[in-house]
């Protein structure tokens, strides 16, 4: 059985959640590339979308409000980045051991 949406039909289950409840779950839990001015962004806008559901619609409210805080792994990790280690590479006579 197939289950379309507002004429649309959901490939998979954050595209149909997104279809049902009429709000884009990046909204809520960001983008992993997102700069902190664009996260700031992004935020100041959820708050004023959250504002409005409470109003009109509070169950869906609540579950974009469970998104902000259950999703901080989207966050950007540049700040907390490891830089790459030198990898000595030993010659392929000394990295092969021979039986004997």
């Amino acid at each position: 059985m197939k289950s379309i949406v507002a004429g649309r039909e959901p490939v998979t289950a954050t595209e149909f959640v997104e279809l049902a409840l009429g709000i884009d779950l990046e909204l809520f839990t960001g983008s992993p590339t997102e700069s902190a001015m664009d996260r700031a962004a992004r935020l100041d806008v959820a708050r004023e979308v959250l504002a409005e559901l409470r109003e009109s619609d509070p169950e869906t409210a609540a579950y974009a409000e469970s998104l902000l805080r259950a999703l901080p792994l989207k966050q950007s990790r540049t700040s907390c980045r490891r830089t790459r280690r030198a990898v000595v590479r030993r010659p392929v006579h000394e990295r092969t051991a021979v039986a004997a």
